[in-house]
C-alpha cells in the first residue's frame, strides 16, 4: 500500500530520460535568465527567457505525473485509493 509519505519512483528508464532532459534544458535557460540580468539585459528578454523557464519546468512535472498515472493505472492490481487522490493533489498542484 502506497501513502503520501512514501511515493514510489518513476520505473521508465524512456521517461526517466525525457525527463532529466527537459530539467536539464531548464536548468540552461535559468542560466540564460541569470546571466541575463547580470548583463542588465533588457526586461523583454530577459522576462522571455523566465517564461521559457517556467514552461520546461512545467512540462517535466506534467510528464512525471503523466508517467506515474500510466504505471498506477497499468498495475491493475493496486486499486489504492490513497494513491490516485495523491497523484491527483500532484496534479492539481501544477494547475
Amino acid at each position: 500500500m502506497t501513502t503520501a509519505q512514501t511515493p514510489e519512483p518513476l520505473t521508465d528508464p524512456g521517461a526517466q530520460r525525457k525527463i532529466a532532459n527537459r530539467l536539464r534544458r531548464a536548468r540552461g535557460q535559468l542560466d540564460a535568465v541569470i546571466a541575463a540580468i547580470e548583463s542588465e539585459a533588457p526586461c523583454r528578454d530577459v522576462v522571455q527567457q523566465l517564461s521559457a523557464v517556467t514552461k520546461a519546468l512545467d512540462r517535466a512535472g506534467y510528464l512525471i505525473i503523466s508517467t506515474a498515472l500510466r504505471e498506477c493505472l497499468a498495475d491493475t492490481d493496486d486499486q489504492d485509493a490513497t494513491k490516485i487522490d495523491e497523484l491527483e493533489k500532484l496534479f492539481l498542484s501544477l494547475a
